[in-house]
């Protein structure tokens, strides 16, 4: 009865969902963009910015609840990222399981874009601000039966740029089908939410919205997984106008392509493609590829290796190590480093 009770509201819960009219925005005409930033460095070599891997990795569990699980039960995930520009964030999450309630994540998010100085109306120096922004992250997640689980994060938002200051909440909603240890999809609805207080009085902005959904599966005779992730399903054309496009020179109006290359091209920009080589239960070597920051990012002249991102994780003793470098465009690619634990191990002997 209890198992029925929960599935019936969690189907709910989405019909109510898709029953909004869509608010996603696209670049960052919204506000509290820091929410889509990817947590962890096994996440960020696999090309997104979530995974539906079902391996009681605590580092997954904040872009994707439906993936906490009653093993993650006093584990702790340290993650940083050295960004641009001398700005980095991080994630700090702890994972606790209670046998009537469910399996929780708690998620301390912080961003931190550095000083920057402050000048008169000449151009003189005369101090300095700083700018930050932070998310408490509750998540939860539970098993219906033997192969569906669900999960939800609550945040609380905080945005301090230099005196303007902004509070929100949001949440997110998933939903995963794990018929067995190899295979795992996922459904998920993040950042449904609202900016309870604005930086000015222009008005509330809205959140990064966004639905997504992936697969991932490990191959049976070969120690390979592969995941193939669905972003921004909440809306199809992801293209960018460029208007710097060629003219028709008759009708002025930008020249356009044919409808099947249009249509292959927004579907692209939908998928990230991602692989985890394991030669031994020590050690994994991942690659990834996300089509639409390829197409957004690159530089024609010089197209790099835009789009792509590699990694690898490593364990010793009681500790998880991982490490990825993710190609956002020439400028650089930020270094992604993850650390984990179970502190029960730590009392054994």
């Amino acid at each position: 009865m209890k198992k029925n009770l929960l599935r019936n509201a969690f189907i709910v819960s989405i019909c109510l969902i898709l029953s909004i009219k869509s608010f996603s925005q696209s670049g960052s005409t919204g506000t509290f963009d820091f929410l889509k930033l990817t947590n962890s460095a096994r996440v960020a070599a696999l090309g997104g910015n979530f995974l539906t891997i079902h391996d009681n990795d605590l580092g997954l569990a904040l872009a994707n609840p439906s993936l906490i699980t009653p093993w993650m039960h006093n584990s702790l995930s340290l993650n940083f990222i050295d960004n641009f520009a001398g700005t980095n964030y991080g994630y700090a999450s702890y994972g606790f399981h209670s046998n009537n309630l469910g399996s929780f994540a708690a998620t301390m998010q912080f961003s931190n874009y550095g000083k920057t100085p402050t000048t008169d109306e000449n151009g003189v120096v005369i101090g300095e601000y700083s700018a930050g922004e932070y998310a408490l992250n509750f998540g939860w997640g539970r098993m219906l039966d033997s192969v569906f689980s669900i999960g939800a994060n609550v945040k609380a938002i905080y945005s301090g740029l230099e005196t303007y200051n902004s509070f929100g909440m949001a949440v997110d909603v998933a939903g995963s089908y794990v018929p067995n240890e190899t295979f795992c999809a996922s459904l998920i609805f993040r950042n449904i939410g609202t900016q309870f207080s604005a930086y000015s009085s222009s008005g509330t902005q809205a959140l990064p919205f966004e639905i997504q959904a992936g697969i991932s599966k490990k191959l049976a005779h070969v120690p390979f997984r592969y995941s193939i992730l669905l972003q921004h399903l909440e809306k199809w054309d992801l293209a960018y106008a460029d208007p710097n496009a060629a003219v028709d020179p008759f009708t002025g109006e930008p020249v356009k392509e044919s409808g099947i290359d249009a249509f292959a091209d927004n579907a692209m920009r939908h998928l990230v493609f991602g692989g985890e080589f394991i030669p031994a239960k020590f050690l994994s070597i991942r690659l990834g590829y996300n089509y639409l920051r390829r197409k957004e990012m690159v530089v024609a002249s010089r197209p790099g290796m835009v789009g792509f991102s590699w990694g690898f994780g490593f364990n010793v003793s009681k500790l998880s190590f991982s490490y990825s470098r993710s190609a956002y465009h020439l400028a650089g690619s930020p270094n992604y480093i993850s650390v984990s634990t179970n502190l029960s191990d730590w009392g054994k002997k």
